[in-house]
């Protein structure tokens, strides 16, 4: 617990607060994914929701057809306004190709297309994934109560600690080591802001519509970090803010593999050069490898302490391979295949939510 200030205004968790907050004027935006029944129906993430009880909860759902809709039916019995977008849906991929905006899907292209539904219908949006088993009721007022005090974009923090470990390994062993090696190299406005966020990947945030209409997005991993660069360019330090959000524990990715976090780091290394290269920093790409394993190797050593201090199980030599797997992968941002703002498209969310619609797939076995 800690009361510290950072460059943009940070709201701490001092009295487990629940904050007054503009719920019934938002919608949350809950992205899922899977395979089963079992794995889109998280209850641990709709109860509390349901006492929430924001205006909409826009979901955008990549699964199987069937899947979809066994989705619908389930949710049909909380008590509240769901809409549901099937990102899978054959006519959605026709909508958004006629309209210049197909491409690569994933996760970023989903939450973008929440943003959408949701800025049309709230006045304000907050977005969490639904893979935290660590929910409370608390989180979607404690982010939305800073846009109330003036804020435009609002970011969560937490922290990630699991059976006597630390996790959060793509933030502490890549993008932390990439902004203090950056920023030993350059002073710029855009390192110090992306510096003040506690937890730049995490998927909670919220953000005014208006600003949820403005943003471009990332189509897939590398959309968090994406979007504190638009927040940057959009919002600035004193209309950004983030919020503790306590400790959460979430499902655990391996490193490699497809999937694992190497390959996802490479896109959010991607997404990150492009938002520092936008804001004036000039990366020397042959040389910052090194200079991340340097700063890398320095946060090891801090980490080790912190965990042996509190009793925590820690592997340097382990933590170190990550490090300099990750660190393989700096180099230039590849083409820029983001999604364009809502409000620089003709597309109608109206027309997304009808593209979207699952009510006539038919309901997988359970």
């Amino acid at each position: 617990m800690d009361y510290l200030q950072e460059r943009v205004t940070t709201f701490h968790d001092l009295t487990d607060p629940t904050p007054d907050a503009p719920v019934g004027d938002s919608a949350v935006v809950v992205p899922i994914a899977g395979e089963s029944i079992e794995a889109v129906t998280p209850a641990y993430i709709f109860d509390p929701l349901e006492r929430v009880g924001p205006a909409e909860v826009v979901v955008p759902l990549r699964t199987p057809a069937g899947v979809a809709g066994a989705f619908r039916e389930w949710v049909a019995d909380y008590d509240l306004s769901v809409t549901t977008l099937w990102c899978d849906a054959p006519a959605l991929s026709d909508l958004l190709a006629s309209r210049g905006l197909g491409g690569d899907t994933g996760k970023g292209r989903d939450v973008w297309l929440g943003l959408g539904v949701a800025a049309d219908r709230a006045d304000h949006v907050a977005v969490h994934d639904a893979d935290a088993l660590t929910y409370s009721a608390a989180h979607v007022p404690r982010l939305l109560a800073p846009l109330a005090m003036g804020h435009e974009f609002v970011k969560g923090y937490y922290a990630r600690v699991e059976d006597r470990r630390l996790y959060g390994r793509l933030v502490r062993l890549f993008v932390a080591p990439v902004l203090r090696a950056l920023s030993d190299r350059h002073d710029a406005a855009v390192l110090d802001y992306l510096s003040a966020f506690r937890y730049p990947l995490a998927g909670e945030f919220a953000m005014t519509a208006d600003l949820a209409r403005r943003v471009r997005a990332q189509r897939a991993w590398g959309l968090e970090i994406g979007l504190l660069g638009e927040a940057f360019d959009l919002a600035g330090e004193t209309g950004s803010a983030q919020v503790d959000l306590g400790v959460h524990r979430h499902d655990h990715k391996p490193v490699s593999g497809r999937g694992g976090l190497s390959s996802m780091a490479e896109q959010v290394g991607s997404a990150l050069f492009r938002v520092v290269e936008s804001g004036g920093v000039e990366p020397d790409y042959g040389t910052l490898p090194d200079a991340c394993r340097a700063a890398g190797e320095r946060l090891v050593e801090q980490y080790a302490a912190d965990a042996a201090f509190n009793g925590l199980d820690y592997d340097p030599e382990r933590e170190r391979e990550q490090v300099d797997a990750y660190a393989s992968g700096v180099r230039p941002p590849g083409p820029d295949t983001r999604l364009p703002a809502w409000a620089e498209t003709d597309l109608d969310p109206l027309a997304v939510v009808e593209a979207t619609d699952a009510s006539d797939a038919p309901t997988a076995d359970n």
